[in-house]
């Protein structure tokens, strides 16, 4: 092809190879990402050369604006009342992800010669990162969905601020040591990385106050749309000439929405989600042409352990987490499994490397290492993420169900009394905290009362279902309370009531009110298997799995579309 050749051109090539190379590997049960990058490297330098290596560069500024756009995408899951249900598993996970991994690689690829400790210091932290297109991505196309998902993609948002700032600390740390004027500058190892966080949250943080306060004057949809693009292109362009992460500007950017935007959800990423498999397509194609494979001899032996590493280290570093932090079995077994790809964090770190004068003595191998590395997290890895996907049992559950209302972080297994006016105000606090809603808690309250005065919720077998029918949302919502112990109400049965679920439903969805009923009263309030497993959860992740994921529950929690 001809190099000189319209952009648009070569931009149209790329989505056409990209989306059709991806709905072929789909079928084949493989990840689209996975066929896209090969196809990438088989249209690009690397390949057969249909594109030179200034094509590449010239898609380089739509390629950091779908970084930037899945960052924030990526960003917008960090809602902290949303995540304080699940902060133990989190910060367990940074802490051991932050610790193991770097330890395991650095540990691996020092023994090995031709390698110093600068080298392998540098290796080991930026082994930490995980790609967060490449698991949104999937996450999309298996239609994932529930306390995994989360969880994952909660992680790799952390994981990558945890990289950045160790990456900072190598660096500096690297460079002292073959620079003795600034090994006397030993505070400069915690003040670059704390420097590039503090300006990464100006940036992203006041851009997205800016859109915050800029979309509440304006209603339009197209309008919306425009500031949203604006906010993202700014954001982006502006961590690139400031030298910032344009990674974790955007990440912030995306947690600034979600944090401060409690009832307007569409902006941000939120306007371009019916161009999201093309902005994949092209993503992950253009990253394949960017692959260097001539790197794969040079970097080989030294690239397979780093990857061995890591991967050992990703995987220790889940499972004990979640052990410490009580998770689920199938949240330990396969989150470390999940976070194997690496990509765009990666490649941009290796940039610092390269282009400074004083590691000339190891850069053309550090550069063979890491791509490689990269190439290899970037083949293997989507496929063990889907895998994980599906092991999971979040995998096709991102459709509407009948109690869909139900998540972790409107559950909670320390329901308190005395009195049923006690509980029932725990669930709608709970309620009111979990969900984007305008009507004072004391409103939805009194409510409640009023059906509850005319008939006990109490349905015996230890269950309640407390509800009301008011007009604050478009969907059903609520929030459920555990008591392992039991609360004594007055129930028909006289037993102790374990499970309280709260349902608040709009007054125009009357068929789904009774559906609810219907549906929670005959799964656990005539399944003792149930009740024995519900009654007695210990966290609320626990509890959402046996609603949710566990087998037979599509018997009471139906899907309502006709998938």
């Amino acid at each position: 092809m001809d190099h000189n050749s319209s952009i648009l051109l070569v931009l149209g090539v790329v989505l056409v190879a990209g989306t059709l190379v991806g709905i072929l590997t789909k079928a084949l049960k493989l990840p689209s990402v996975t066929g896209q990058i090969f196809v990438g490297i088989a249209i690009g330098p690397a390949g057969f050369a249909l594109f030179s290596g200034n094509d590449v560069h010239r898609l380089q500024p739509l390629i950091d604006f779908a970084l930037g756009l899945m960052a924030v995408a990526v960003g917008s899951h960090l809602i902290f009342p949303k995540l304080k249900v699940a902060m133990r598993r989190l910060t367990l996970l940074l802490v051991f992800e932050s610790l193991f991994t770097p330890a395991f690689v650095f540990t691996g690829v020092m023994a090995l010669p031709q390698t110093n400790w600068q080298f392998s210091l540098l290796v080991a932290a930026i082994a930490v990162s995980t790609a967060p297109a490449t698991i949104l991505a999937l996450v999309k196309e298996t239609r994932a969905k529930g306390v995994f998902v989360t969880t994952l993609i909660v992680a790799v948002a952390l994981n990558n601020l945890a990289c950045i700032c160790l990456f900072e600390i190598a660096l500096a740390s690297a460079r002292a040591s073959f620079d003795p004027e600034l090994s006397q500058s030993s505070w400069q190892l915690l003040f670059q990385p704390l420097k590039e966080i503090i300006a990464s949250v100006l940036l992203g943080g006041g851009i997205g106050y800016l859109l915050v306060w800029l979309t509440k004057r304006v209603v339009k949809a197209d309008k919306v749309t425009a500031l949203s693009m604006m906010a993202i292109l700014l954001t982006v362009g502006l961590a690139d000439h400031f030298g910032v992460s344009v990674m974790l500007s955007n990440l912030c950017l995306g947690i600034a929405l979600a944090n401060l935007t409690p009832d307007k959800e569409e902006i941000g990423h939120k306007v371009f989600e019916d161009f999201e498999y093309a902005i994949y397509a092209i993503f992950f194609t253009v990253a394949g042409m960017e692959l260097e494979v001539d790197y794969i001899l040079p970097g080989g032996l030294l690239a397979g352990v780093a990857f061995s590493c890591r991967f050992a280290g990703k995987f220790c570093a889940a499972n004990l987490g979640m052990r410490l932090a009580g998770a689920t079995d199938r949240v330990r077994r396969w989150l470390g499994v999940a976070l194997i790809p690496q990509a765009g964090l990666a490649i941009g770190l290796v940039l610092h490397v390269t282009e400074d004068p004083n590691f000339s003595s190891i850069r053309d191998l550090f550069l063979a290492v890491v791509l490689t590395m990269v190439l290899l997290a970037e083949i293997i890895g989507p496929i063990l993420s889907r895998m994980a996907l599906q092991k999971s049992g979040d995998a096709g559950q991102d459709r509407e169900r009948i109690i869909d209302f139900l998540r972790e972080d409107n559950i909670t297994t320390s329901l308190e009394g005395p009195t049923p006016e006690d509980a029932i105000r725990q669930l709608v606090d709970l309620t009111v905290k979990s969900n984007r809603i305008k009507v004072h808690a004391d409103e939805i309250f009194r409510r409640v009362m009023e059906r509850e005065n005319e008939q006990s919720t109490c349905m015996g077998d230890g269950l309640a279902l407390p509800h009301a029918r008011i007009d604050i949302e478009e969907e059903i919502i609520g929030a459920m309370g555990i008591n392992a112990r039991g609360l004594k109400f007055d129930a028909m049965d006289g037993k102790p009531v374990h499970c309280m679920v709260l349902i608040l439903t709009p007054t125009n969805m009357p068929e789904r009110h009774l559906e609810v009923l219907a549906a929670l009263a005959s799964a656990i309030g005539t399944n003792p298997m149930i009740q024995n497993e519900l009654y007695h959860c210990d966290t609320p992740a626990h509890a959402y799995e046996l609603l949710h994921v566990n087998e037979g529950t599509a018997d009471f929690n139906a899907f309502l579309d006709d998938d």
